[in-house]
């Protein structure tokens, strides 16, 4: 491991947020894994998760996932095991995988695959949670991304620090930081070649967009973009708990096994609270996920009926009759 002869901020900084962020989530003995890629960001939480993990008395490893989009991934993934070996990190797994473009993008399919394959390693290996080296200029890049989809609250509120077995610890944390936190403790990171592609929206938005915003709305943005994001994250989940807590009281089941919702209980409640119930019904009943245009249509059915018919949703029919909204399947014929 390299000699490290100051404790200088940065690597404090990123410490003390791995220490934070496991504290109450892992315990003693568990095995947690770093998803490590080699970049400066994953490198510096590797480094950090090596120092806390052993004081607090969890073993830690990594998992590096080859993608094979680029030459050279595989000497990269192996660069990468290498280093955490050195960070006296075990166990280490190095994980290929096969993108394929599901019509949802290259990035999108990418991002399925990473995923798919760490939560694949981590049950294998036995481990409780993976850290991920997602920053705060990550958070604030993914809020701009949710305001240029138009998708609402859901998108704007960001990654959370914790989400179930995936932890990000960094999200308080600038790339700045990460990358002085590698330098100061001679850790040598690989800087991907696709971070520099401005055919990626993320790319164009670190290049172009944020360094405008900075320039002519001053500094800080970033920070604002980030506190935006956990603000409406707790907005959100306390919404999403209270539309839980009225779903029970008018939701319920017909003879012909359809889901129905009172409609004099649905517009009593607030529109917020309206679309998260709609929205439930359709994720849990039959898993599928709805627009807000998708939730809106159905919502009128309750307050602004004219006698209208069935509506026909992704999946879902949803009609009214004596004073109930009656979600069923669609069935191919």
């Amino acid at each position: 491991m390299p000699d490290r002869p100051r404790l200088t901020p940065p690597v404090a900084d990123i410490r003390r947020a791995v220490r934070n962020s496991l504290r109450g989530v892992a315990r003693e003995g568990d095995l947690v894994l770093v998803a490590l890629s080699g970049g400066p960001d994953s490198l510096a939480l590797a480094a950090a998760a090596a120092f806390e993990c052993p004081r607090a008395g969890m073993r830690v490893g990594a998992v590096c996932i080859d993608h094979q989009l680029q030459p050279g991934s595989a000497e990269q993934a192996e660069r990468a095991a290498a280093q955490a070996r050195e960070l006296g990190l075990a166990p280490v797994v190095v994980e290929r995988v096969d993108v394929v473009d599901d019509g949802a993008g290259p990035e999108a399919s990418a991002r399925a695959a990473r995923y798919g394959a760490i939560d694949r390693i981590r049950e294998q290996l036995g481990a409780t949670h993976v850290l991920l080296g997602h920053t705060l200029d990550d958070q604030a890049e993914t809020v701009l991304l949710g305001l240029a989809r138009g998708s609402g609250g859901k998108s704007l509120h960001g990654m959370a620090v914790v989400n179930g077995t995936l932890v990000r610890p960094l999200l308080g944390i600038r790339h700045a930081e990460t990358h002085q936190a590698c330098a100061d403790q001679g850790l040598e990171p690989w800087h991907d070649p696709q971070n520099e592609d401005a055919r990626y929206k993320r790319v164009r938005i670190r290049q172009t967009v944020m360094p405008m915003l900075e320039a002519e709305l001053g500094p800080g943005i970033a920070e604002a973009l980030a506190r935006t994001a956990t603000s409406l994250r707790e907005d959100s989940e306390t919404l999403d708990a209270l539309a839980n807590e009225w779903a029970h009281e008018i939701i319920g089941h017909d003879e012909q096994g359809r889901i129905t919702l009172d409609v004099g209980g649905l517009v009593t409640q607030p529109a917020a609270l309206r679309q998260r119930i709609c929205r439930l019904v359709a994720e849990q009943g039959f898993g599928v996920s709805l627009s807000r245009a998708h939730t809106m249509a159905v919502s009128a059915l309750a307050t602004e009926w004219r006698g209208q018919g069935p509506i026909d949703l992704p999946g879902i029919r949803v009609e009214r009759d004596n004073g109930q909204l009656f979600f069923d399947a669609t069935r191919d014929d």
